[in-house]
């Protein structure tokens, strides 16, 4: 006969937190919101990847490429890159990401003397880079004999054929710096001679990088951005459990930071076997998350694979049909509940703390201040960030109301079928997610930082100035139906915003 659970499973609007004594040191601006993303053994002074917020984005085609994974790291996230696409096409999504920021930046858009001003036009439309290395070769690493920006021509006074020689800033003219200098250094020679890019040449006067003074402004108004050990951006990549040993060195040689295993359901040998095949083969350097799973066994069995994150979740998102197709899953509260306690036994059993991941089920805010308060290191989010104009996906007008385009991995336009371990088949069978549309919401930015105001706030309410002191002080508890009603405007008449006609409430 089946197992049965004695208790319903629940969703995270079926619960409340009540508030807690906040000391007058609890205010938002005293609020850490910084989280692990990585394995860590009990005494080290931290993981080898943490974040500064508590938020990943979807490995999906409609939330995650290059631009939102910039946007996200500046913010203080990851995005993981979706894996529905090429290796190939996965890696240069990757180098993208590890090219736009950098403090000593490898110059990608070089020309020779003997180019043209229609080459540098050519160059400018391909790479969208205003500065152009001249090398002797055209080479990214040619001896240097000048530079050309915007400020070198004009295109309505000048004829396409003229060479780049004759209206380049000549190298006698260029302020220099020399390989070895610190990003403090270059940085103050910037400022000292107010130019905005200052190339580094070696002892033979062969290009090095590039420092550019947009990177220091930006970095001054993105405190919280997550960078790598190069003052790049941190980004993720998506993989499945079929087509890893060819898709993982690619991501590695791009330089990919942390890995995710995307699959319909973790609890399975197909991912075991992903997961153990990296570890062999790459080392314990390299990082890779798993799941998703909804209890204690999944995460045991991830947890004892070798995963550097587990994910949780498996039906509640947004454009998941899993559940009502197959009738598979868990309601996300109580899924993050008993996850998180395994995590806490293992931690006490074994001295390696894993950290865990809510996917799925966050419809408000707030969702994610219980996700946390449960025991969640971070969260997981696709509709959210799907909304956003960093998202990939196409911003369209419908009925008067802006939208955008929104759909599930497990839906027939994702083609995403290397993400079912079902063993067999190259195609899916029937779908899981559904294609459709979620209100347009603006920059990523705002939205973010308002959602982590609110966070930050609730925090605060339960006394708590960080997301551990979060877990150990919270209290929780359920809520009826009808207490829900009376949690939100009722019993009143609200007014329209837009126009000052009114509506029921």
């Amino acid at each position: 006969m089946a197992f049965f659970y004695s208790e319903p499973s629940h969703t995270f609007s079926e619960y409340l937190l009540v508030p807690g004594y906040s000391s007058a040191e609890c205010i938002p601006s005293n609020v850490s919101l910084k989280t692990p993303l990585t394995r860590f053994r009990k005494g080290e002074e931290e993981p080898a990847i943490s974040m500064n917020i508590p938020m990943v984005s979807a490995i999906m085609q409609s939330v995650s490429g290059a631009d939102m994974a910039v946007a996200l790291a500046k913010e203080g996230g990851i995005s993981f890159l979706y894996g529905a696409q090429t290796p190939e096409d996965e890696a240069a999504m990757v180098k993208a990401v590890k090219d736009t920021k950098a403090g000593f930046v490898k110059s990608d858009s070089n020309l020779s003397p003997e180019s043209t001003l229609q080459d540098v036009l050519n160059l400018k439309a391909r790479t969208d880079h205003s500065t152009v290395a001249v090398t002797e070769d055209g080479t990214p690493t040619g001896k240097l004999v000048g530079i050309v920006t915007s400020r070198d021509y004009r295109i309505s006074r000048m004829e396409k054929s003229v060479k780049v020689k004759e209206f380049m800033t000549p190298l006698d003219k260029l302020v220099i710096g020399k390989d070895g200098c610190t990003l403090s250094e270059a940085n103050d020679i910037i400022w000292a001679n107010k130019v905005n890019a200052l190339p580094i040449v070696d002892d033979n006067g062969r290009l090095v990088s590039f420092v550019f003074r947009k990177d220091y402004e930006q970095h001054k108004s993105n405190p919280n951005e997550l960078l790598d050990a190069h003052k790049r951006y941190v980004v993720g990549a998506g993989i499945n459990t079929r087509d890893y040993a060819e898709r993982v060195p690619k991501l590695l040689d791009a330089g990919v930071d942390v890995l995710c295993v995307d699959s319909s359901e973790g609890f399975s040998e197909f991912q075991g076997r992903t997961i153990k095949y990296v570890k062999e083969n790459f080392g314990p350097d390299v990082k890779v998350g798993g799941g998703n799973v909804v209890d204690r066994d999944g995460f045991r069995y991830l947890a004892e694979a070798g995963a550097d994150f587990i994910k949780i979740g498996i039906g509640g998102g947004s454009i998941c049909i899993t559940r009502e197709t197959k009738g598979i899953g868990r309601g996300q509260a109580t899924s993050v509940i008993e996850v998180a306690e395994a995590r806490n036994e293992y931690f006490k059993e074994t001295g390696i703390y894993i950290p865990i991941c809510s996917d799925g089920g966050i419809v408000y805010d707030y969702h994610m201040t219980l996700a946390l308060a449960m025991g969640a290191d971070f969260m997981m989010l696709g509709r959210y960030f799907a909304r956003f104009d960093e998202s990939p996906s196409r911003k369209l007008n419908i009925n008067g109301t802006y939208v955008k385009e929104y759909w599930g991995e497990g839906s027939n336009r994702a083609r995403n079928w290397q993400r079912y371990d079902d063993g067999e088949g190259s195609k899916l069978k029937f779908e899981e997610g559904v294609d459709s549309y979620v209100p347009y919401a603006g920059p990523l930015k705002d939205n973010v930082q308002l959602t982590l105001a609110k966070v930050k706030a609730t925090m605060c309410n339960c006394g708590a100035l960080s997301i551990p002191e979060l877990q150990e002080k919270a209290k929780l508890t359920l809520v009826s139906a009808t207490s829900i009603v009376e949690g939100g405007a009722h019993d009143v008449i609200l007014k329209d915003k837009g126009n000052g006609t009114a509506y029921q409430g």
